[in-house]
């Protein structure tokens, strides 16, 4: 299926290898995994390798302990053997189900989508992956574009709003004319009528 990226099932979703099964406590699957991996791992054979673990209903068992007791019997079988999370030789694959451990070792773990049957037929050129990809692009940037007229929009409303009150820009509206008070506090009209008044007496006089 790599080689023809031809889909052959359309019901598997993905293959579950398993090679060996044990009970899924630490000290059986010690002891179990001492002799499983011989045929891959012991003198003179030797190679780089990684461990995959996944656990379904099952909550006594510990990932850490468990990836770190299988990684040390590889590495006492063979001293040569390495680890190698990139691209390593060999992949043992431990999958916890309830009480039942379930071992294998794989090549090409990683590129074979980890035996996913639906993305290993996926062409990483797929025009229809790019085609999505492309469209997926030009609906951003039309997004964009909106959302940035939108904004030019908004601020072109806020530059022509003009405040209705002008008293905050420092424009004062124009008032009444203050009335004069003369030094002895009489208005205006008294005062001139006081000025007329002090004419006639000195026409009087004279």
């Amino acid at each position: 299926m790599y080689k023809t990226k031809k889909k052959k099932t359309r019901v598997i979703l993905r293959m579950l290898p398993i090679s060996g099964t044990c009970k899924a406590f630490l000290e059986d699957m010690k002891k179990y995994a001492e002799t499983f991996l011989e045929p891959w791992f012991k003198a003179p054979n030797k190679g780089t390798f990684q461990i995959v673990y996944k656990s379904r209903n099952n909550s006594h068992v510990n990932r850490e302990e468990v990836i770190r007791e299988l990684a040390g019997i590889v590495c006492t079988l063979n001293s040569e053997n390495k680890v190698d999370l990139t691209n390593p030789q060999y992949t043992v694959v431990v999958e916890i189900i309830k009480a039942v451990c379930c071992l294998s070792v794989v090549k090409d773990y990683m590129l074979f989508r980890k035996y996913n049957l639906q993305e290993v037929v996926k062409s990483p050129k797929d025009p229809s992956q790019l085609n999505s990809k492309q469209g997926n692009g030009k609906e951003a940037k039309l997004e964009s574009a909106d959302k940035s007229d939108q904004n030019n929009t908004a601020e072109g409303k806020n530059n022509q709003q003009v405040p209705e009150n002008t008293e905050e820009l420092g424009q004062t509206k124009p008032t009444s004319n203050p009335q004069v008070v003369n030094e002895g506090g009489a208005k205006p009209e008294l005062a001139s009528q006081a000025t007329e008044g002090s004419k006639s007496n000195e026409n009087d006089f004279s």
